[in-house]
């Protein structure tokens, strides 16, 4: 009877216990709201929220709402919250609805958010930057709602798997840029709110979408408003330059064959033509027609078009006969002649080959730019410049065309007094316009490259440039390609570029330069190359990362220049430039032995940089003691030295950092900048360790070996 009686209170105590133990919030829910609620500065309206430990699922958080053990929904709108958003929310794979609306949290959106959202609110807060690459992979969400914040740049190419948004609403911002092509695979959309904002380019990109609402007002769209939007009844579009002429004609219609064969009429008892008749012959069915007597004849037609198909067919094949035949033989010549004396030499290089193998497509463009013939004997006589005006681009340019005229007017015809740089693939002029912009004009060498022979190779280039868009990338505004001339147009950043900034000799000006800051923009620059590597398709190398190619605008944010541009380069066997000297001291190992130019060159040039904002010195400075000239290898060995580091800081700092951010910043630097490539991180894992730094980065002054809190 007792054994019985223990029993049955072992039921009922499981029994008991059974709701709360299913009630505990899952570990890593419980730690990514603590992070949440410390970047948020510790509310004390949030209600029941600790930063560590607690269970907000049984214990009933402000805004939190549960299944099981899981967070499915966070709604804080309206609770008057600053901060941030911490680094942590990728955490809470559960999630569906977030909603921090109506607040006053500020910084750039974390660059992971929760994956399966199906809404998200964000409106009328103080977020800058713009919008992070992991909402591309949030397959579910249907609302989107980003509104009346300070996000700048353009947007990322990242729509063309949110097949289920139906309602998006980025008005009130500073976006910047055309809409991103991906935008007319948001077949669900029905609600686009972008007014308020700095887009450029038309409304080609949605012509095809089925709205309800449609608002563009107040931004910079050009070209014809699609007939097709003109029908929405809730269309708004005053404030752009939509052209009030009438609409160009569409595309050429290309008319149907001659012949159109009529529909199959087979007999009732013939039965439908096998599937292994189909597969040998598919015009089978639409070939043949029945005559009056039940037998099956060709269609005259038919016939017809047989005859016209082989007579086109035999004349291609005699024009490609006569055209190989007459290419001379000087330029077959001339290629086997360079490819035996340029690439023959670069192929013993067994273990620079080696490595290219292994770092598979990434690394093949460093590689196969040497195998390019050198300029040959032109095939044909010189085409007059209207000719070559006419020439057809083979990808589409989402920048506009600059007139040299328009160009030589905004630049003083390309004076001095306008020059603001010169590197190896030309010179940087300011340009200002009649309407007050101001934009950078990049004058390009092409007889300094070995792959650009041709406008036409010029024009590809710029076309691959042109589809680059990312916050922190400098975006191509136009290009010019007239009377010889070969320029890039880009937006012009009042702060200029890093190196300048670091190297400043008014001290007032290097002491905005906080270690906040220098985190902020090596945040953003990995970012840059982040996008560039992992995210662009076909990725990117950048091959000339440096602090003088990262410009500043007015709040310190990052853009990255010269992206997409690294076949400009100059030649390898070229006599080296003054200007290429000063990348020397951002070149890889790998690069300097053997030419292999790969991503991971890339990450250790971004490690130099970090170096750079970390101590305020140059890569290569002659006037140093030996033993210093070399940035990294003078800093190198002290990165794990605490006492040997603090030492090492720029002194414009005067010592207003985190010891513990510092350490931090120093670990990443060193995992950058490891001499055997292999041992370098993806720009991912490095974007990602200084998300966390950033948000733990406080302006508070630590003295040597203080904690940060």
């Amino acid at each position: 009877m007792a054994e019985m009686t223990l029993k049955y209170l072992v039921i009922v105590v499981f029994a008991v216990a059974l709701p709360f133990t299913y009630a505990a919030t899952h570990p890593e829910d419980v730690a990514a709201l603590g992070n949440l609620y410390t970047s948020l500065n510790s509310p004390t309206q949030l209600t029941s929220w600790v930063a560590s430990g607690g269970d907000p699922c049984s214990q009933s958080w402000l805004g939190v709402i549960c299944q099981s053990d899981s967070v499915t929904e966070l709604n804080l709108g309206n609770l008057g919250l600053s901060g941030t958003l911490g680094y942590q929310l990728t955490e809470l794979t559960s999630l569906t609805v977030l909603d921090v609306s109506n607040n006053a949290i500020s910084g750039s959106l974390p660059y992971q958010l929760p994956p399966n959202l199906v809404t998200l609110k964000l409106t009328n807060n103080q977020f800058i930057n713009g919008l992070p690459f992991s909402i591309s992979n949030m397959t579910s969400l249907t609302y989107l709602d980003a509104s009346h914040n300070q996000l700048s740049g353009s947007l990322n190419d990242m729509f063309s798997e949110l097949k289920n948004l139906r309602t998006m609403d980025l008005s009130f911002n500073s976006i910047s840029g055309s809409l991103p092509p991906s935008f007319a695979n948001l077949t669900s959309l029905t609600s686009l709110f972008i007014q308020n904002n700095q887009f450029t380019g038309d409304l080609n990109v949605i012509a095809g979408l089925k709205f309800e609402s449609l608002d563009v007002e107040n931004n910079q769209f050009t070209g014809w408003i699609p007939s097709t939007l003109k029908d929405i009844p809730n269309f708004k579009s005053t404030g752009n330059s939509f052209s009030s002429s009438p609409a160009p004609p569409p595309p050429p219609f290309s008319p149907p064959p001659p012949f159109s064969p009529p529909p199959p009429s087979t007999p009732p008892s013939a039965g439908p033509p096998s599937k292994s008749n189909v597969a040998r012959n598919p015009t089978a069915s639409v070939s043949f027609s029945n005559s009056s007597n039940g037998n099956s004849i060709l269609n005259p037609r038919a016939i017809a078009g047989i005859v016209a198909a082989c007579i086109l067919g035999a004349s291609v094949i005699i024009l490609i006969i006569v055209l190989f035949r007459w290419k001379p033989k000087a330029n077959v010549f001339d290629a086997e002649k360079y490819v035996i004396a340029t690439v023959a030499p670069q192929m013993t290089a067994s273990k620079g080959v080696k490595e290219n193998v292994e770092h598979g497509p990434l690394e093949s463009t460093a590689y196969t730019a040497s195998l390019k013939p050198p300029p040959s004997v032109p095939l044909q006589t010189e085409v007059s410049p209207s000719k070559k005006a006419t020439k057809r681009i083979k990808g589409p340019i989402a920048a506009s065309a600059f007139s040299v005229a328009d160009l030589q007017l905004a630049t003083n015809s390309f004076s001095q007094e306008n020059l603001v740089g010169e590197g190896a693939l030309g010179r940087v002029y300011k340009a200002e316009f009649p309407d007050g912009k101001l934009l950078a004009i990049k004058k390009i060498d092409i007889t300094t490259s070995s792959t650009i022979q041709k406008d036409d190779d010029f024009m590809d280039i710029v076309s691959n440039i042109s589809r680059l868009h990312h916050g922190n990338v400098a975006e191509l505004v136009g290009y010019c390609i007239e009377h010889g001339q070969h320029l890039l147009v880009y937006k012009f950043f009042n702060k200029g570029t890093l190196r300048d900034v670091l190297n400043v000799s008014d001290e007032a000006m290097k002491q905005d330069l906080t270690w906040n800051m220098r985190v902020k923009i090596a945040l953003g620059s990995a970012r840059a190359l982040e996008y560039l590597h992992e995210v662009c398709q076909p990725s990117v190398v950048h091959k000339n990362f440096k602090s003088a190619n990262i410009l500043l605008d007015d709040e310190f944010n990052p853009h990255l220049s010269d992206c997409g541009i690294s076949a400009f380069l100059p030649n390898p066997e070229r006599q080296v430039s003054t200007q290429m000297i000063g990348s020397f001291g951002y070149s890889a190992p790998e690069y300097v032995m053997s030419g292999i130019y790969t991503w991971k060159s890339d990450v250790y040039s971004f490690g130099v940089v970090m170096l750079e904002l970390l101590t305020g010195r140059k890569p290569l400075d002659s006037e140093r003691p030996r033993t210093e000239q070399s940035l990294v290898r003078w800093a190198a060995p002290q990165l794990h030295d605490i006492d040997a580091l603090e030492k090492m800081v720029d002194p414009a700092l005067k010592g207003m950092y985190p010891a513990k951010s510092l350490s931090r910043f120093a670990d990443i630097i060193a995992q950058c900048v490891q001499p055997e490539a292999e041992f370098r991180p993806p720009m991912s894992e490095v974007v990602q360790s200084l998300a966390r730094l950033m948000q733990r980065a406080t302006p508070n002054k630590q003295k040597s070996g203080e904690e940060l809190n």
